[in-house]
């Protein structure tokens, strides 16, 4: 099947290529010459396991090319995603300019029936939106063309995204058309080799099982970091709670781990735009509204905790002198995405609060710098950080820190202090060695609720 993706950023060229290593033929379509440049020469903007080696791989094999011609793209393919971002304005709505923008492209260079997919995040209503722009360009060029708008909300996780788009938990088709309905269940059946996993329904319910899904997620990490600040007080252990919790089948264990808060390009700003969505419609999406407060005020447990450690209080920048070692950048392991990670608070309060911070990321660097430009330092080394660091602050859980060489931690810190934002390591066995360990909603004396 031919086909166009309009946007190569993180969801278009996990797409794009996905879709090339299935035998489609796929051009993917930028407005920016730079990325297209660099993504013919095989330079990939993103770090995401797997991508890099798929797109290298289509492209020799002539399944996958990278253009800016958008009348090209459009006249020659069938289905036409458009995955461009939809940034959250000042009111936390979803901004839809560049959906609209290419939906209009779209509008002036098609020549015969096309279907157009809705693969960024928009809210209930875009599909509507989207047809009728094509339809004033259609009617402005006076041409009477058929097309189908469908809603193909994605649902990838960063550091996994190939493994979820090959092998889908599910793939929501908002369609009100059988016929296109059955040629975008043509387009996904190579990846439902072991279970169908197709769910088609109605437009305006495929645009706001994105939101649903996303806020869910996001409402059980804030409640489980409402309940870590409560064992915190109660003297309970978080992670013997998630335990208890987790193993009822109601409920489970997925996004029940305490930690700095969320983070990423979904989430947050999900989250805002179905708080105004409903706001729209005169809803009071209480429950929405907690979660985002809750969320915000995580991002700054952790400087209060190496604060409240390290800190002199009568001073008004109670770190003045001391030096933070920082591992972990990125929202989360696995991928260079800094967008409203965690870390950007916890940082920017740790030197406001007059801290030296150094830090290390496996892939965040690069992003990194463009925030904190050398306000901070950096280290591609986790250990070279350390050396006379008064405080590690453990920030994202990276594989490469879930197991470290403590001894020489130890002898590296000028004084023995973890705080340990991800829970990675055993109260008991951290106390055993001489450190002072600081966890979310654990007792970092050695035992808490029978559990070292």
């Amino acid at each position: 099947m031919k086909i166009c993706i309009f946007g190569a950023g993180y969801v278009g060229l996990v797409a794009a290529a996905c879709f090339a290593e299935s035998g489609n033929s796929v051009i993917a379509v930028d407005i920016d010459h730079t990325r297209i440049d660099n993504l013919k020469q095989g330079i990939i903007p993103i770090y995401e396991p797997g991508l890099k080696e798929m797109i290298l791989r289509n492209q020799s094999e002539g399944r996958l090319s990278f253009s800016v011609d958008m009348e090209e793209a459009v006249k020659t393919s069938l289905v036409c995603f458009i995955a461009v971002g939809t940034p959250p304005g000042e009111d936390g709505s979803a901004d839809l300019q560049y959906v609209l923008s290419v939906a209009r492209g779209i509008g002036r260079s098609m020549s015969g029936f096309k279907i157009i997919v809705d693969k960024s995040t928009v809210p209930v209503g875009t599909a509507d939106k989207v047809r009728s722009a094509i339809q004033e360009e259609l009617t402005g060029r006076e041409v009477d063309l058929e097309f189908d708008v469908v809603s193909n909300p994605e649902f990838l996780k960063e550091g996994a995204a190939i493994d979820d788009f090959m092998k889908p938990d599910r793939v929501v088709i908002g369609c009100d058309n059988v016929r296109t309905a059955e040629i975008m269940k043509e387009l996904y059946d190579p990846f439902m080799r072991k279970q169908n996993r197709m769910i088609v329904m109605d437009v305006r319910s495929a645009e706001m099982t994105k939101y649903a899904a996303n806020a869910m997620l996001a409402t059980r990490i804030s409640f489980m970091n409402q309940i870590a600040g409560l064992c915190e007080r109660m003297g309970a252990d978080v992670m013997a709670v998630r335990e208890g919790i987790g193993s009822d089948s109601r409920i489970g264990y997925d996004f029940l781990f305490p930690g700095p808060g969320y983070g990423g390009s979904c989430f947050p700003k999900d989250v805002k735009a179905l708080i105004r969505t409903a706001e729209e419609v005169n809803y009071d999406f209480l429950l929405l509204k907690a979660v985002e407060e809750v969320n915000e005020l995580q991002k700054d447990v952790m400087a209060a905790k190496l604060i409240s450690l390290l800190g002199t209080p009568d001073q008004e920048q109670p770190l003045t002198g001391r030096t933070i070692a920082c591992w972990g950048l990125s929202f989360k392991p696995r991928t260079d995405d800094m967008r409203e990670a965690p870390a950007i608070t916890i940082i920017e309060h740790l030197l406001a609060a007059g801290a030296v911070v150094r830090a290390h990321d496996p892939e965040a660097i690069r992003e990194a710098r463009k925030i904190f430009g050398d306000r901070i330092e950096y280290s591609n080394n986790q250990y070279d950080i350390l050396d006379g660091a008064d405080a590690l602050a453990v920030i994202t859980d990276w594989s490469e820190y879930r197991n470290p060489d403590f001894d020489r931690i130890k002898n590296a810190l000028r004084s023995p202090n973890i705080v340990d934002g991800r829970n990675l390591y055993k109260p008991g066995r951290m106390v055993t060695g001489g450190f002072t360990y600081v966890p979310l909603g654990r007792c970092s004396g050695g035992t808490c609720g029978g559990i070292k």
